[in-house]
């Protein structure tokens, strides 16, 4: 008999985790984030999870509120096995997370304990990790504090974009959740304490986070440009005018004398290259304010550079 799980998800990147729990697990009722409005004209709409669930028939709910003990109850009434969490983005009080008999699990997209919290996987580039994974972990009061049960890794590539990156890790954690349920609930994971002092924190992105300080090494600031995707970017101003920096490069970079911090230091036909604190930084592609993304050949066509030109001098814009 397939053992009776609830599933807690909201969005894109917890949709695989979700899909293979059906496959092994009988998901009585899944439970996700109350709709929002999105886009240029707000309108309300459903995460990503929900629509998933629907479609396979599953039973969906999206309290607004956990603490009151009504979810709780409900949660009791379902005789669940265990809850599987994946990027839910609400911290689960106490009482809910002894609701299922086995307690609830979750699939946390970073080794940890490194980068606890809402964004690991921008943290993990912006730290500049050269690998990472998910980690299957028992969920307690803390912030991604329990014990671990089971990790998949993976490598971060030197170009790698949050975005990219998101991809592969929820993959994984669809991989974690379908290989290792069974044997948590059959007694056959270990749990793990957590080595505390190791811990570091991956909060909540700001839009702050996105002004590029050019003060900073080349490679801090292509790790900010790729951990900063989709949301909030990473831009500096031209002139008085944004400038939003898609995509960076530090490869290929031409030997030249000098470059103070934000100086435009080359042009060539696909590049800007732009002197920091130390090493230099190509802008591959960027977006003027107002205008579309584009790659720099593109962007020089119409708005040719000197060499000198001087980025990030109107922080106001």
């Amino acid at each position: 008999m397939k053992p009776r799980v609830a599933f807690f998800g909201t969005p894109a990147f917890a949709v695989p985790s979700l899909v293979s729990l059906t496959a092994i697990a009988d998901v009585v009722a899944v439970v996700c984030q109350p709709d929002r409005p999105a886009g240029r004209g707000n309108v309300l709409t459903a995460p990503p999870v929900k629509l998933a669930a629907l479609e396979r028939g599953l039973l969906v709910r999206q309290p607004e509120k956990l603490r009151d003990g009504v979810v709780t109850a409900w949660l009791r009434e379902l005789s669940l096995d265990a809850a599987v969490v994946v990027a839910y983005g609400r911290i689960l009080p106490p009482d809910m997370l002894a609701a299922p008999r086995r307690g609830c699990l979750n699939v946390h997209a970073s080794l940890l304990p490194k980068h606890r919290g809402a964004a690991p996987i921008n943290w993990s580039i912006i730290a500049g990790d050269t690998e990472t994974g998910v980690t299957l972990m028992q969920m307690d009061e803390g912030l991604d504090t329990g014990p671990m049960l089971a990790v998949r890794r993976a490598p971060i590539g030197p170009d790698e974009t949050a975005v990219e990156l998101a991809a592969t890790l929820s993959a994984l954690g669809a991989d974690l959740v379908r290989e290792e349920l069974q044997r948590y609930l059959d007694g056959g994971l270990a749990p793990v304490a957590q080595d505390g002092s190791q811990h570091t924190l991956a909060p909540l992105l700001t839009k702050e986070l996105g002004r590029i300080e050019w003060t900073r090494t080349a490679q801090e600031i292509h790790d900010r440009v790729r951990g900063l995707q989709p949301w909030p970017g990473c831009s500096t101003t031209l002139g008085a005018r944004r400038l939003i920096v898609g995509a960076t490069r530090l490869d290929d970079a031409p030997t030249v004398v000098g470059g103070a911090p934000g100086e435009v230091v080359a042009v060539t036909r696909d590049r800007i290259w732009v002197g920091t604190s130390k090493g230099l930084v190509a802008l591959v592609e960027v977006q003027l304010e107002g205008k579309k993304r584009v790659p720099v050949r593109e962007f020089l066509a119409g708005h040719p550079l000197r060499t000198g030109t001087m980025l990030g001098q109107d922080m106001t814009a």
